[in-house]
């Protein structure tokens, strides 16, 4: 049996905000407890406040903003000694560095969350931060690394009841198996994953639940329908909590399943419009996938070979400059699979 769905980084003045909460009212809302925390001079609840105002920011995509108040956030509880809180903005400033493409910051700053944590008796941001680990590892395709931890985290939440964090770890897990070809254990922890967040009114886990399970419907279903219907779906949970990326790699993979059905005039706006969304918030990997995708349908389009392969040359050196393995494999996928293997690689 699994509890209700809670957002533990919503504290203080601002617990009741739930994990359905539009960003744009925890903004808001947090924002002006930010503001009275600092005139009060509780540099708990300054803490407190800031790191559910770099959250949502984090989440909306607004990067600098976003930096400046988990670091506000590390900086007052730092003054108090309080290590938990000190744990949480860590934590916060190192899924904004994955979510930025710095990987190693990422790493650093989530071990030392995890450790603060565990110094502070917090549990919670201490799994958190072990979670952020190793969804790092996972996104840089270094699943022998971090697929134990994942399961180990699955473990616990499992055992504690925490549905959010089940969840995470499903997904998780699912995204490893669909990378490597084993779609039938995928979908079926996609689908356990989203019945999950439904029974316990997780919103956003639920959308990115339907955006795995489009994956696979598309890819081993060959089912371009069904799989851009839950998308759909997926789509009214993100554009209704204001969740930014989760609605980019939303039309991302919308894109995916265009190009897979062979619908290429359709697939190039798709692309067009979720690289925009991904430059705008300066996420680099979502960026990465979609100028593939991109690449790939200008291609079937009618671009000259020599074009095509020096669109994925440049790819391939961003991609070893940011670390993300699993993706430059994808480059290397797509150069046979488009004939351009040779052409103009330096």
């Amino acid at each position: 049996m699994y509890s209700k769905a809670s957002a533990p980084e919503y504290q203080g003045a601002l617990t009741s905000l739930s994990v359905n909460s539009s960003l744009v009212d925890v903004l808001a809302e947090g924002t002006e407890k930010l503001r009275a925390a600092e005139l009060s001079g509780s540099q708990r609840e300054v803490s407190r406040s800031a790191l559910a105002v770099a959250e949502a920011h984090r989440r909306l995509g607004h990067v600098e903003e976003a930096d400046r108040a988990w670091k506000e956030s590390y900086r007052a509880a730092r003054s108090v000694g309080d290590l938990g809180a000190m744990a949480w903005a860590l934590w916060s400033g190192g899924t904004l560095a994955r979510q930025r493409g710095a990987l190693a910051l990422a790493r650093r700053l989530l071990a030392l969350a995890a450790d603060m944590g565990e110094r502070g008796e917090d549990v919670v941001v201490r799994g958190y931060s072990l979670a952020g680990m190793a969804e790092t590892g996972r996104i840089q395709g270094d699943y022998l690394a971090v697929g134990a931890l994942h399961e180990r985290l699955l473990a616990e939440a499992r055992k504690r009841g925490e549905a959010r964090h089940t969840v995470w770890a499903l997904e998780g897990i699912a995204q490893m198996h669909r990378n490597t070809g084993s779609y039938d254990t995928a979908l079926a922890m996609f689908e356990e994953a989203a019945g999950i967040a439904e029974r316990a009114d997780d919103r956003r886990g639920r959308a990115w639940a339907l955006r795995g399970m489009a994956d696979i419907v598309s890819v081993r279903d060959q089912d371009p329908e069904r799989a851009l219907a839950l998308l759909t779906e997926a789509e009214v949970t993100c554009r209704e909590m204001n969740l930014s990326s989760a609605l980019a790699y939303n039309h991302k993979m919308r894109g995916n399943v265009l190009f897979r059905a062979g619908r290429y005039e359709e697939a190039r706006p798709v692309y067009e419009a979720a690289l925009e969304e991904f430059r705008t918030m300066k996420e680099p990997r979502g960026e990465a996938l979609a100028r593939l995708g991109l690449v790939k349908t200008l291609a079937r389009l009618g671009r000259d070979l020599a074009g095509t392969a020096a669109d994925l040359d440049e790819l391939s050196r961003h991609l070893d400059r940011i670390g993300l393995r699993h993706t430059r494999d994808m480059v290397d996928k797509a150069r046979a699979e488009l004939g351009v293997e040779g052409i103009g690689r330096r």
